[in-house]
């Protein structure tokens, strides 16, 4: 196989792991004021992914620069047109870092609140963009000869990319308050089972229309089976969330995430950023890649180190996979807002 449709496929499974595994925690953010509805709540929402978060954020930094060193003309011109987008996400997710590794410093409810208010944001924004940001890969943009990006933000606004932002943003609702459920006991367990019962409806409805789109507009004939596997998937998630298996609702609302990823990839190959103003233009594989050497310097490095990223992850979460409760939450221990500064 060509090293620059290997490199493709790296680089789609990445985002294929970045959006399950850090769905999950956007989804735990962006809940904390439904089933987080008192401090203890909240405290334990945020254990379940307190050891993971900042783990599952090292794979869009490895896809960003898997991106720069394969395709480094795709590289400039997404970060050029996409400029205050994923300036708005990289500051979401600056701000949700700071309020998770803060929030416990000072025991003050006021400070707490303003945290928790940074969480919910963090996690809402680049829950948004992200599905607007790869809806719009996948559509098109305007792109000219030289290729540059010749449009607004507005642009970016269509109507598909602002559905495919709503798709990401409930598929990644509906993954928190399974993962909730799957990782707590008591009645954060039993409230959490409950709104994702009520979300997995609606949620699929909406990525049931996002997808058919995508497929209709974009896709080809052999991507119809990552259409019907997110489709039985999210049947599945319905029934799951209904008889409370919070593990296999887990498991198929992660086949749908990545079904949907499988879909927007495949629909863009041989492409890696269509361009709407002439076919001519578009950016694929071939007139975006870096040189062979590098590709190859490239494949030997990701042989090499992968492995152990990868089971060092997994074993993060074998340490941390027990089910995290109220009364496990020990009382609040944080430098009292009047104590002086230590010298």
């Amino acid at each position: 196989m060509d090293l620059t449709v290997v490199w493709f496929v790296l680089i789609a499974v990445l985002w294929l792991g970045y959006l399950v595994l850090e769905g999950f925690d956007f989804g735990v953010g962006m809940l904390l004021p439904v089933l987080g509805r008192e401090d203890r709540r909240r405290r334990v929402m945020i254990n379940t992914i307190g050891p993971v978060w900042d783990g599952n954020e090292v794979w869009v930094i490895v896809a960003g620069g898997a991106t720069f060193a394969a395709f480094p003309e795709w590289y400039a011109t997404l970060f050029s047109g996409f400029y205050l987008p994923l300036l708005l996400i990289l500051a979401a997710l600056i701000v949700r870092g700071v309020a998770f590794e803060w929030r416990g410093k000072v025991n003050d409810d006021r400070w707490r609140r303003r945290a928790d208010w940074a969480i919910i944001v963090g996690s809402y924004v680049p829950a948004l963009l992200w599905g607007v940001a790869l809806a719009n890969i996948v559509h098109g943009v305007p792109i000219d000869a030289d290729k540059q990006f010749t449009g607004t933000v507005l642009t970016l606004l269509n109507p598909y990319a602002l559905l495919g932002g709503l798709t990401t943003l409930g598929l990644f609702a509906l993954h928190g308050a399974v993962f909730v459920a799957l990782k707590t006991d008591g009645p954060v367990r039993e409230d959490a089972g409950r709104l994702a019962e009520r979300l997995a409806v609606p949620v699929g409805v909406v990525a049931g229309v996002f997808a058919l789109w995508t497929q209709l507009a974009l896709g080809k004939t052999w991507t119809w089976v990552a259409v019907v596997v997110a489709a039985a998937a999210l049947l599945g998630v319905v029934r799951a969330t209904r008889v409370r298996r919070e593990g296999r609702a887990f498991a198929l609302t992660t086949v749908t995430i990545a079904s949907a990823v499988v879909l927007l990839f495949g629909s863009l190959f041989p492409a890696v950023m269509p361009s709407t103003t002439d076919p001519a233009y578009s950016l694929t594989i071939e007139n975006a890649s870096s040189s062979p050497y590098t590709l190859m310097v490239m494949t030997w490095i990701a042989v090499a180190m992968l492995p152990f990223v990868l089971l060092y992850q997994g074993w993060t979460y074998w340490v941390f996979r027990r089910r995290i409760t109220l009364d496990r939450i020990p009382e609040y221990t944080g430098l009292k807002p009047d104590r002086p500064a230590a010298r």
